[in-house]
């Protein structure tokens, strides 16, 4: 296939084809080359208020849930919008800004930012991923099961994401977005009517 029928062929390919996606089902996404992956969400945890001790404990559960299963991968995502962006526009525009007027209402702009993102500083989503390959289909809900049992064992606070959880982290992931109530399977799927 020559280069340009390359860039014909990705042009034509859906976003789910763009970034390695086959479907979502109640309980994992399923990949092209990657996969079927199983999200679980963990609860964090304030270490901020837990002594040196509970912080320490703590760890020591992590660790063991690491030494007993292999295959968990470790995800930290952003749960609310990030700023940095923003944050970034609004110095470069101030050092152009020849205005003061202009510049010190950018700075306030970038106040209110700084503010809003140290109130959301907590807002983080904890992931354990694993990936089913090879595993048989009637043996992948109990192998889950245990992982979800070992989990909560070591006093986690967790949930296995089911197809609205996924469908909510690949929309922070992909477009930080995080206001959506409900996720739709297609894009526009809101406006079809059917039967009309």
């Amino acid at each position: 296939m020559s280069r340009k029928e390359r860039n014909a062929a990705k042009q034509k390919a859906s976003t789910r084809q763009l970034i390695g996606t086959k479907a979502i089902t109640d309980y994992s996404l399923q990949t092209y080359g990657h996969g079927e992956l199983v999200y679980f969400i963990i609860k964090p945890s304030n270490i901020s208020v837990l002594s040196e001790a509970s912080i320490s404990a703590r760890i020591y559960a992590l660790m063991t849930v690491l030494k007993g299963i292999a295959e968990i991968e470790m995800l930290c995502l952003n749960s609310r919008e990030n700023f940095e962006d923003n944050k970034r526009f609004l110095r470069e525009r101030m050092e152009q800004e020849q205005n003061p007027v202009v510049r010190k209402l950018l700075e306030k702009d970038l106040a209110f930012l700084d503010q809003i993102q140290v109130q959301m500083a907590t807002a983080r989503e904890f992931l354990i991923l694993i990936r089913l390959k090879d595993e048989k289909e009637k043996e992948v809900f109990s192998y889950l099961s245990r992982i979800e049992k070992s989990l909560k064992e070591q006093g986690f606070t967790v949930k296995r994401a089911d197809s609205e959880d996924i469908k909510r982290i690949m929309a922070v992931y992909f477009e930080q977005n995080v206001t959506t109530e409900k996720f739709e399977d297609f894009d526009g799927e809101r406006w079809v009517i059917l039967n009309d």
